[in-house]
């Protein structure tokens, strides 16, 4: 028989994640991003991860921990009642539904929070998770960080009955 694999669990942000968070961020970018973006563009992104401002962010939004077995391996912040801020998961739980989760549960925050649609400036990596989801292109954008330009595309979604 096969082995059963941890199940997944949610939880809400705690200003002692911060740290955890912050390298996840960097991992994800670190090792998910290089096909979409150069070395020195994925530099000044992770950088943000060094900012007091990282934390402040997490705090401001609803932010929503991803955990196996206890320890945070993904995490997704809702700005306002409709915009996704951020979206990270491990690389080594990438492709195993812990976006699914998180954004999901998102969707259903947002709903009930009285949003008709979800935004995302999603990342050139991230639009295909999106798209798949029922979001639509609606602007491509450019962010500086740091000395860098990097391109990202505001993604939408109307948000059903159900949601």
């Amino acid at each position: 028989m096969g082995q059963t694999l941890p199940k997944p669990a949610l939880r809400p942000f705690l200003p002692a994640d911060v740290p955890i968070l912050a390298a996840i961020f960097t991992a994800s970018i670190e090792e998910l991003t290089g096909d979409d973006y150069s070395e020195a563009q994925q530099e000044a992104w992770m950088a943000a991860a060094e900012d007091e401002e990282f934390g402040k962010r997490l705090a401001a939004d609803l932010t929503l921990i991803a955990t196996l077995e206890g320890s945070p391996v993904g995490f997704a912040s809702l700005r306002g009642n409709d915009h996704i801020r951020m979206l990270y998961v491990h690389p080594a739980v990438a492709g195993q539904g812990i976006a699914t989760m998180l954004i999901d549960a998102l969707e259903k925050l947002a709903g009930g929070r009285g949003a008709t649609s979800l935004s995302v400036d999603a990342s050139d990596n991230a639009q295909g998770f999106f798209a798949k989801r029922g979001y639509t292109a609606q602007q491509r954008n450019s962010v500086t960080m740091g000395d860098e330009w990097l391109a990202n595309t505001t993604m939408k979604k109307t948000l059903g009955a159900g949601q």
